[in-house]
């Protein structure tokens, strides 16, 4: 059996998990070179929250991030989360719009795209995939994995032989709320690897703490590739610590074979970032550990107590934890993932703060209730639907949502006009108008923005590394 292959995430899930995805680029750079001596599967990182929050919040260009990365690694594929017909977007893109923008990901630096969708709708994922296997990217199906009357591992097998029937290369088993437990691991891993027959790839948050040992039985069961990060970013809603799986697997068949000493090194220059940062560790709390009851992912719940922060109400959340499970399982037991946790979550907090269950209801669930993110895995409520939906048309089932979204690239492009100096700064504002628009204005007057001028002073000096102005 072969050695398990470790995926590094610090740099993408890991800071997203744990730090609100406020990672600079310089933060990264320093490290990247020792980080490239590894010996990782792949370093995640790009895609998820990444290039929203670089525009959004950091000021930095999403593409020349990646560029920055991948000169600093080179001789490890780097790997990136796409939503599906999302992308990095939180709607539906346009078959144009995926494939050029899968294509820019892969010219840019990007060998291993992760793919999900969140109600694990194939549909949702078609023109990712046509996309990654026409530019020569690694494609990983990704399944949403959760826990409901509708969710079984036939239905999984059902999904993972779809993606395998896209073309697939591996698939993930996506544990985006720390649900997993170890035996259901191990009878997961055994049945695709039957079943399917594709390298599996297990993604565990830790949330709980089950995902050490979801890792190990996963393993035993001939999993192929597991995820974790650097201890300084990991735990909590993070993924378990590579220093924890390597030692752990030592002397095994299952031996990663990588450099603990190594590791060790990168992780203080971590925990050194995390303590000028004053950012906090990844720690597992009861209500956390409540996860196997819940089924609210760590992330969500920030989200939750963020919204009832600004309502004054953090007091009722334990009433809104107990209004997440009756909403879910009236829209069809829907996974708790980005878009969906969202969508979910705020219906619970309007459900509990008005006192009157779907007396207010947001746009997005309208949306999702009629079809317009996919089809919802269970059947739904029938009163329920007929009080959101009201006159609005019920999308044809028999109708992909993304094939009603029709804008093109060169509508992009028009739009945005000369602020556009590249194909990718048309299909960042194809995604984010608002925030690309504010971005290219600001930055058209210079042609570079040094990003390395307050971290240099600061940052522990790593081996040489390339700076992001020498590569433009």
């Amino acid at each position: 059996m072969p050695r398990l292959q470790i995926m590094d995430t610090t740099i993408r899930d890991g800071q997203q998990s744990l730090w609100a995805t406020r990672m600079q680029i310089g933060d990264m750079l320093p490290i990247l070179p020792k980080m490239d001596r590894v010996g990782y599967w792949a370093i995640e990182a790009w895609g998820g929250a990444t290039f929203d929050s670089c525009l959004r919040f950091l000021d930095e260009n999403p593409w020349e991030r990646l560029r920055a990365i991948k000169a600093n690694t080179p001789n490890t594929p780097l790997a990136m989360l796409s939503r599906g017909q999302n992308l990095v977007g939180y709607k539906h893109y346009s078959k144009d719009i995926v494939h050029r923008f899968i294509h820019a990901a892969h010219r840019n630096g990007i060998e291993v795209f992760r793919v999900f969708d969140a109600l694990n709708d194939i549909r949702n994922v078609v023109d990712n995939a046509e996309a990654i296997k026409e530019c020569g990217g690694l494609f990983e199906g990704a399944i949403s994995y959760t826990i409901s009357p509708v969710h079984t591992l036939d239905s999984f097998l059902e999904y993972g032989q779809q993606l395998k029937d896209l073309g697939a290369d591996t698939i993930a088993i996506k544990d985006m709320a720390g649900m997993l437990t170890p035996y259901r691991a191990e009878r997961m891993v055994k049945a695709f690897n039957e079943e399917i027959g594709l390298p599996v790839h297990i993604h565990c948050h830790y949330v709980g703490g089950m995902a050490p040992a979801n890792i190990i039985k996963a393993a035993e069961a001939g999993v192929a590739i597991a995820d974790t990060a650097h201890a300084p970013l990991a735990f909590g809603n993070s993924h378990p610590a590579v220093e924890m799986i390597v030692a752990a697997l030592k002397e095994s068949r299952y031996d990663t074979d990588l450099d603990l000493d190594l590791l060790f090194e990168i992780s203080e220059y971590w925990e050194e970032m995390r303590k000028r940062g004053h950012y906090k560790r990844g720690v597992s709390s009861l209500m956390h550990m409540k996860v196997y009851s819940h089924q609210v992912p760590g992330g969500m719940m920030s989200n939750l107590v963020s919204q009832l922060e600004v309502q004054k109400a953090t007091d009722r959340l334990p009433e809104v934890m107990a209004e997440i499970p009756k909403v879910r399982a009236e829209v069809g037991y829907p996974p708790l993932v980005t878009p969906l946790s969202q969508i979910v979550g705020t219906q619970a907090v309007f459900n509990v703060l008005t006192g009157k269950r779907w007396s207010v209801i947001s746009k997005e669930m309208k949306d999702y209730v009629c079809g317009y993110y996919g089809k919802a895995p269970g059947n739904m409520d029938k009163e329920i639907v007929a009080k959101v939906a009201g006159d609005a048309e019920i999308l044809d089932p028999s109708i992909a949502p993304g094939k009603l979204v029709t804008t093109t690239y060169d509508e992009m492009a028009e739009e945005i006009g000369d602020l556009a100096q590249s194909e990718e700064d048309v299909l960042m504002y194809a995604l984010f108008p608002n925030e690309a628009r504010t971005y290219l204005s600001k930055h058209r007057v210079s042609e570079k923005v040094d990003f390395m001028l307050e971290q240099e002073s600061s940052a522990t000096k790593e081996d040489d590394y390339v700076d992001i102005n020498q590569i433009r």
